[in-house]
Formats: structure tokens, sequence, C-alpha cells
């Protein structure tokens, strides 16, 4: 069972999604918060495996409520899935920088949406390429100084090579498929890079690869 907890300012906005998510048997709707610190609290209370926080909320905001979450050991497992009105703006990709596993613009169609909260309950492949483009498209604007010290230096090559690829958007199947190893083995060099790393989970790994130079628009 995937445990939900519900976090936007919107009443209806919050009746809708739990009307879709209710349906779904391997699907429960823990909570609801209609801010960002009541959603933390609900959050260390039920310790949900997704917390869909809308980003534009009164009071605590969903950049705030997501790093609150991200800082808290206790919550380590919760995946936080920001809810936007809008494509890939500031907020978004400060709250992916938060801790933030991915995020869903609220107009998706409902089978899009039901089969992002699965995908994200599993911790693999929360950005799609649609997304990653509009990273790189960010990245190509604003130009990105590798920082000293990034921690690329902690990767081994297949490491390197294994992150470079999901920066690209691909599943662990076609990361396998290109690095000639098994969907397995390709997990396990995301896994290793993520500890190394600090790195919550997939999409912090795809941020990374930007920031520190490992990938950049040009060799896309």
């Amino acid at each position: 069972m995937i445990r939900v907890l519900l976090v936007d300012d919107q009443p209806l906005i919050r009746s809708g999604f739990r009307a879709l998510l209710d349906i779904e048997d391997d699907i429960e709707v823990v909570a609801e918060a209609g801010d960002g610190g009541e959603g933390v609290d609900l959050a260390r209370t039920h310790l949900p495996d997704i917390a869909l926080v809308d980003i534009q909320m009164p009071h605590v905001d969903g950049i705030e409520a997501t790093r609150r979450i991200a800082a808290d050991p206790a919550l380590a497992d919760v995946h936080v899935v920001i809810l936007t009105n809008y494509g890939l703006d500031d907020y978004v990709f400060e709250a992916l920088r938060a801790g933030a596993a991915g995020f869903l613009v609220k107009d998706i169609e409902p089978e899009d949406f039901l089969h992002a909260i699965r995908v994200a309950a599993r911790g693999d492949a929360l950005l799609a390429p649609s997304i990653t483009r509009r990273l790189i498209a960010r990245y190509v604007t604003e130009p990105v100084t590798p920082p000293v010290g990034s921690g690329l230096e902690e990767l081994t090559t297949r490491e390197r090579e294994a992150v470079a690829l999901a920066a690209r958007g691909l599943s662990n199947d076609d990361i396998a498929s290109q690095m000639f190893i098994s969907p397995h083995t390709a997990k396990t060099h995301l896994n290793r890079a993520m500890t190394k790393l600090h790195a919550r989970d997939r999409a912090q790994l795809v941020v990374f690869a930007y920031e520190s130079g490992l990938v950049t628009p040009r060799n896309h």
C-alpha cells in the first residue's frame, strides 16, 4: 500500500486528488494539510511514502516544507512530489535543490498522475525526459560553473557514467543497455552514487549532474 499525504491550501484541489487516489486498491491517502508547516507535522506523524506538496501556499510554502522534510532523518523515506500550476519555473527548480523527488503539473491526465505516484513511491525514474529537457534549457540560459569539491571525484568511472545517463532521463533498463550491464547493476551504480553524494533520490542526482558539470547542454 502506497501511503500519500496531500498538502495544498485549496480544499477543492485536495478533494479532487483524494477522490482519484481513494479508488485505487494500492494507494491510501493518510492525511491532508492546507499549509506546509502542518504538512511537515503530519509527515512526522504518519510517515507517508509520498508527500504531494503544492509549491505556492501561504505561511510555509512548498519549498520550505520540502527543505524541512529533507532535513529530518526520521523522514528520509518520504518522497516529496511538488504540485504546480506551471512548468519548471524557478520555484520548482529550488524545490528540487531542497530535496524534492520530482514534480507534477496540476493539469496532468489522471492515468499519468497515478503512474507518477507509483513511480515516485519506488524512488525510480522520477524525472521524465521532458522534465530533463526543461532542466537542460535552464542551464542553456544560465551556464553553470562547476563547484570545487562537488563530490564528483568520489564516484567511480562507471558510477559517473550511470549518473550522466540518468541525467539524460534514461530508465534503469536503458542505462543498462547503454552500459552493457544488467538493470540491477545499473541500479546499484546509481544507489552507490546517491550514497556517496548524500542525494535523497534520482532527482537530486540529475541536479548534481548538471551543477557539477558532469553533464552539460552541449554534450547532452
